[in-house]
């Protein structure tokens, strides 16, 4: 492959996974704006499952620890706690949460942003193993598509009736042609 092929494609890659990220963190926001009471964002919806602010808690601490020093310190950070993640000693407030979700997002978007196309082949490691950074992107990147889908579903049983999807309304895809969802927007009325 040419160099300008070559690096056109990564490019291209770092574009989408920086769009991604910022597409997972749009449907996370908008998860949350939809649970109404701040008690909900600690509520479990059974014993075993995790609250909005669990899982915004562990992303945040994952995103923070991850992407901080990226390119040149381990990805698991001494000093994170991921078991703490998992635990909420009293109920966070909203604001608390939300502050979770800001800064794992903001060392991720810093981070993303200034990689260029030569650094998709350098090796980062997490937990002391060695990964192309390409490599780590699209682990990362699945981790918090995993994440968000569990909010989303969590939110939207909280939400109940008064829940606004996220994606095209049941009944209605013949409405939304091709290219409904640019650069990776909500539907226009979640915007």
């Amino acid at each position: 492959m040419e160099a300008n092929a070559s690096d056109a494609l990564s490019r291209a890659y770092l574009a989408d996974t920086l769009r991604s990220f910022r597409m997972y963190k749009k449907l996370g926001d908008a998860a949350m704006a939809q649970v109404v009471a701040d008690a909900d964002l600690v509520r479990q919806i059974d014993p075993g499952s995790n609250s909005l602010a669990t899982i915004v808690k562990h992303i945040g601490g994952n995103l923070r620890s991850r992407f901080t020093d990226f390119l040149t310190t381990d990805g698991e950070k001494p000093d994170r706690d991921r078991d703490a993640e998992f635990e909420i000693a009293s109920p966070p407030s909203r604001e608390e949460i939300l502050s979770w979700w800001e800064s794992g997002f903001s060392a991720a978007l810093g981070a993303i942003e200034a990689l260029q196309p030569a650094d998709l082949t350098r090796t980062v490691h997490i937990r002391h193993e060695p990964f192309l950074v390409v490599e780590a992107l699209n682990r990362l990147v699945t981790h918090l598509a995993y994440h968000v889908g569990q909010m989303v579903y969590v939110a939207r049983h909280l939400a109940g009736d008064q829940w606004t999807t996220l994606s095209i309304p049941k009944g209605q895809s013949r409405q939304y042609g091709v290219g409904s969802f640019k650069d990776g927007a909500v539907p226009r009325r979640m915007a």
